[in-house]
């Protein structure tokens, strides 16, 4: 599946399991955060090399105690029109996680600033969503953004606060 890294598709180091799929015994896997202690007992205790995917639903709680350690977690957007993983996205964030945030699902150009401004650092697309949403697109709409009502994790300021600072001035 293509990936959305800085403004252009780049090679995903990451293999999606499926829920069948065995876990392996090294390389970088993101699984479902039902199959973690499953991983773990492969794997060990060592989580560098594990991703999780959530659900644009998941309970924050469950994930909580693995924030420090996991260094991917994947939010799960089954329409493009379903914002509850941006949401989940500034929580995770709010909470303190310093991975990489990836958006999975049918997210389209126009949105890319919105992921990265609550905390995204990717988004992967399917094959057929590429075929629509070229590399191009999501590189304009990187810079289509540059002010906005809420704070984020890419600009800083907001127009409120250039608008208070404009007073002051």
């Amino acid at each position: 599946m293509p990936l959305i890294h800085e403004n252009k598709f780049v090679p995903d180091h990451w293999q999606r399991l499926a829920d069948d799929q065995p876990v392996p015994a090294d390389g970088k896997i993101i699984i479902p955060l039902q199959r973690l202690d499953e991983a773990r007992q492969v794997r060990g205790n060592e989580l560098s090399s594990i991703g999780i995917h959530l659900a644009n639903i998941a309970r924050i709680d469950d994930v909580i105690p693995f924030l420090s350690s996991l260094q991917l977690i994947s939010i799960a957007f089954p329409a493009f029109s379903d914002g509850r993983g941006f949401s989940l996205a500034k929580r995770l964030r709010r909470l303190g996680f310093k991975g990489t945030l990836r958006a999975h699902g049918p997210l389209i150009a126009d949105q890319y600033p919105h992921a990265l401004a609550c905390g995204f650092d990717e988004i992967e697309i399917s094959e057929s969503h590429a075929l629509r949403h070229r590399e191009a697109h999501w590189r304009a709409a990187t810079g289509s953004i540059s002010l906005g009502y809420q704070r984020g994790y890419v600009r800083s300021g907001t127009i409120l606060d250039r608008r208070a600072a404009s007073r002051r001035a």
